[in-house]
């Protein structure tokens, strides 16, 4: 699958994800499938991890169901989450594996790895517990004018 982003949204999710460091940061990602195959990502929701730590993350659950509310009321749809690896590359973890439930989302994971370098990618996670696959999707970022 295509996915594009706006180069603005790209932008909060690396500003939001140096703000966390050393913690992971997290959010959703919502916007709509289009009748050509693309998924496009129209809004990007910057949540808390409640977890705060730098292995794993997990979303507050007033702020996702605020975010979820949001994005009816917006009409769009939502599409997946994304969250930062501060210290390790842009691919899903064992648990990050682990806890791909939905198997229409796609999983946005930004490597704050390489200082002054980020790296986002997107995934799709599907199979069964234990045979989980994991195919990288195509991120393409929008310059806006």
């Amino acid at each position: 699958m295509k996915i594009t982003i706006k180069k603005s949204d790209y932008d909060r999710i690396y500003e939001h994800a140096l703000k966390e460091r050393p913690d992971e940061a997290c959010g959703l990602i919502a916007g709509v499938d289009r009748e050509d195959g693309v998924r496009e990502i129209q809004k990007v929701y910057l949540l808390t991890n409640i977890d705060h730590t730098n292995e794993h993350f997990s979303i507050d659950p007033k702020e996702q169901l605020a975010s979820i509310k949001d994005m009816r009321a917006n009409g769009l749809s939502p599409l997946g989450n994304w969250h930062s690896h501060p210290e390790s590359p842009s691919r899903p973890s064992e648990e990050d594996k682990r806890l791909a439930n939905d198997s229409k989302a796609s999983y946005l994971i930004l490597s704050l790895q390489e200082e002054g370098n980020p790296v986002l990618n997107a995934f799709h996670v599907e199979g069964e517990q234990g045979a989980r696959t994991v195919r990288k999707e195509e991120l393409i970022v929008i310059e806006e004018e």
